[in-house]
This record gives C-alpha cells, sequence and structure tokens, in this order.
C-alpha cells in the first residue's frame, strides 16, 4: 500500500491518543521558541496534512528526530512514543499584580461607601432626635419610631424609654405619677449646661405602640428601660421600680450607674408647703388670740400626748420612706386583676402598706391605754372588767393581724 495510502488510513485504525507532558530537553520543533515541556502521544499523531507524523514525506520528522528501526515510515498500528515540543505561553507578570490592584481598589471602595452609609444615616438621626429634644424633654414615640431611632444600627447614644399608660380609661394613678417624676429629670437634663447627644429621654405609651409591648414581652407598666449604645439591653438596664420607687432622683442615680451621665435634679418651685404652714400659723395664731384670757388647754397633757403620738405613728409606719421613695399606693396584677397592698419584699412597701401599718400600731396603742385605765381607775368591777377584756382583745387581734402578714411575706403562696 502506497505511503500516502497509509497515512490517510492512520486515524481511523489507530485507537484515540493519549498527551503525556513532561520536563526534558531532547527533542524540539525548528522553528519553535525554547522547550518548556514534553508532549507525548502513544502511537502516530496526525499533521496538520492529514498524515502521521513520522509516515513518509507528509509526516517527516524534524531535523534531530530518530526515525522507526525497519524502515522510513511508521505503521498505522505502531505503539510507539514520539515526542514532540509544544511551547506553554504564560502571562506576564505585571498583568496580574495589575488585576490583584484593581480587586484590593473595588474592594476597599465597597467598604468605604458601606462606611459613609453608616456615618450618614447615623447622623440623620441624632439630628432628628436633638430636633425632637429641643421642642420636648421626653420625646414621644411609637411602633416605627421606636424600632428605627431605639433598636435599629447605627446608634452612638443612649436612650431611656418609659413604657407607660397615660390614657384616662386605663386608671393607671401611678404611672401618672412616675410620668411627673420622668418629666422632672428629663427636663433637668435638657435645661442642665451638660447636656449633649449622649442621652435622650423617651416616652411609649401602650395606646400609641402597643406592638413595642408585645415585642418585648412586657405586660406592666410603668416601666424603665435603658437601651446602650451598642448591644442588647442587660437585666441591670431594667429599673428595680417595686425595690426603689420612682422619684427623679433614684431614676438619676440609675442612669449615672448605666450610662456614665450625671444629672442633678432641679425640681421646679413648690408653693403648696409654704401656704400649708402660712395657713397653719395663722390659724394657731387665731386661736390663741381669741383664747388669750384662757391658755389652760396648752398646758395639756392629753393634747400633747395624741400630737406625739400621730407623730410617733407616722414615722414608724414608713411615711418617711414613702416621701422619699415615691413608691406607688398599691399593685395590680394584669394577668389576674388581683390587688395587692403588701409587698413582697422586704426591701420595699406600697403606701397603702404604711396605712395598714398605721392602723394597726393604733389599735395596738388604743388597747394599752385601755389595758392601764382598766387596771388603775376606780368604780364599777364589773365596768373595770369589760375594760380590761376589751383591751386585750384588741391587742391580741391585732398583733394576729401582724403576724399573718408576717406570714405572707414569708410564704406568699
Amino acid at each position: 500500500m502506497p505511503t500516502t495510502a497509509a497515512a490517510k488510513m492512520a486515524p481511523a485504525s489507530s485507537p484515540p491518543s493519549t498527551r503525556r507532558c513532561e520536563r526534558d530537553e531532547e527533542l524540539h520543533l525548528p522553528g519553535a521558541a525554547a522547550p518548556r515541556g514534553r508532549c507525548d502521544w502513544p502511537g502516530p499523531e496526525p499533521n496538520e496534512r492529514g498524515g502521521e507524523v513520522g509516515s513518509g514525506a507528509a509526516g517527516a520528522l524534524p531535523a534531530g528526530g530518530q526515525r522507526p528501526a525497519g524502515g522510513g515510515k511508521m505503521a498505522p498500528g505502531d505503539r510507539r512514543w514520539q515526542r514532540l515540543w509544544v511551547p506553554v505561553p504564560h502571562p506576564p507578570a505585571g498583568s496580574c499584580l495589575l488585576l490583584l490592584l484593581l480587586l484590593l481598589l473595588l474592594l476597599c471602595g465597597q467598604l468605604g461607601g458601606g462606611q459613609k452609609k453608616k456615618e450618614n444615616l447615623l447622623a440623620e438621626k441624632v439630628e432628628q432626635l436633638m430636633e425632637w429634644s429641643s421642642r420636648r424633654s421626653v420625646i414621644r414615640m411609637n411602633g416605627d419610631k421606636f424600632r428605627r431611632f431605639v433598636k435599629a444600627p447605627p446608634r452612638n447614644y443612649s436612650v431611656i424609654v418609659m413604657f407607660t399608660a397615660l390614657q384616662p380609661q386605663r386608671q393607671c394613678s401611678v404611672c401618672r405619677q412616675a410620668n411627673e417624676e420622668y418629666q422632672v429629670l428629663a427636663n433637668s437634663w435638657r435645661y442642665s449646661s451638660a447636656f449633649s447627644n449622649k442621652l435622650f429621654f423617651t416616652i411609649v405609651d401602650y395606646d400609641e405602640g402597643a406592638d413595642v409591648f408585645q415585642q418585648l414581652n412586657m405586660n406592666s407598666a410603668p416601666t424603665f428601660m435603658h437601651f446602650p449604645p451598642k448591644g442588647k439591653p442587660k437585666r441591670a438596664d431594667t429599673f428595680d421600680l417595686q425595690r426603689i420607687g420612682f422619684a427623679a432622683e433614684q431614676l438619676a442615680k440609675w442612669i449615672a450607674d448605666r450610662t456614665d451621665v450625671h444629672i442633678r435634679v432641679f425640681r421646679p418651685p413648690n408653693y403648696s408647703g409654704t401656704i400649708a404652714l402660712a395657713l397653719l400659723v395663722s390659724l394657731v395664731g387665731g386661736l390663741l388670740y381669741l383664747r388669750r384670757n384662757n391658755l389652760e388647754f396648752i398646758y395639756n397633757k392629753t393634747g400633747w400626748a395624741m400630737a406625739a403620738l400621730c407623730v410617733v405613728f407616722a414615722m414608724t409606719s414608713g411615711q418617711m420612706w414613702n416621701h422619699i421613695r415615691g413608691p406607688p399606693y398599691a399593685h395590680k396584677n394584669p394577668q389576674n386583676g388581683q390587688v395587692s397592698y403588701i409587698h413582697g419584699s422586704s426591701q420595699a412597701q406600697f403606701v397603702a402598706e404604711s396605712h395598714i401599718i398605721l392602723l394597726l400600731n393604733a389599735a395596738i396603742t388604743m388597747g394599752m391605754v385601755l389595758l392601764n385605765e382598766a387596771a388603775t381607775s376606780k368604780g364599777d368591777v364589773g365596768k373595770r372588767r369589760s375594760k380590761l377584756l376589751i383591751s386585750i382583745k384588741i391587742m391580741f387581734a391585732q398583733l394576729k393581724d401582724i403576724e399573718k402578714l408576717q406570714m405572707n411575706l414569708i410564704n406568699p403562696d
């Protein structure tokens, strides 16, 4: 068979070739670049004109190559290895460096743009809060404003939020009293020389932001919470209203502990005490003037004893503590509607609790007075015995009530 025909039939009869590349410098094509690797094919490979490498004139090997033994031509099924050098192009080092630089510039641009956007958003939020604070010391918020200015980042300021229910249909007298103290504190901060954009006072009413109460799982009012600039509020960021009360001075101390912002409370002048004192002095003066010819009542021991007992009852029942701490009168459980007049903690009390203790102390004192009168008075023995029994019954009944109150405090269940 002629050489040309064999060269044409080789690709159809030979199996698919497998290429292998290694580093070597044994053979390279004339006019090619410096050798970079070796490529081997098992068996003959077709050349550009349809012949086989090393199969006659159409597939002659280049100078320096080796011909197969037994002739100048290779059979179509010959499996001996033929070597061919192919230059492998490499990209220049400068292009890789340029690509890496472009990627870094793109990444820096994205980071810088995101940071600039956050700064602009923060500046808008602070500017809006400062504008509202200039109009009113306590900023009223609904659900949308709360989520945007209090919960959503970015923030670099602290927010004090009072959750309350001030609508008349809610019948929350404690909420109104706490709101008055809260307004005093916010005004003291707003008009002080240390006022800045690091602290804002806000209020969320239940009828304006019920979704906020549901989001925070809050079922009682009033409640004071601190939202720090970073992170979520912790347990100490909720003001312990039941134990400390809601006086403006106590709130200011709690805020100083949480934010390191010290607020000096300035209360507006209250002339009611001055007016009451002036009326009392006028009344006493007028009475003395009318009784100027008979002042024996001044030396009445019973009158002075009653006045002294009133002062003692007021002080021992905790009226001074109520004046300083400002606790609520009672507490209504929002779940079952039960009203508690006795506080469950030994470190706090309600105003109603002071009144109860005052009445119990007065009843015990009256029992002691009757017991003394029954023992020292002269008269019918039957009357004296009746006084004695009544006084003992009153005393022990009140002591029993006090014991019940103590047991309820120790074991509420």
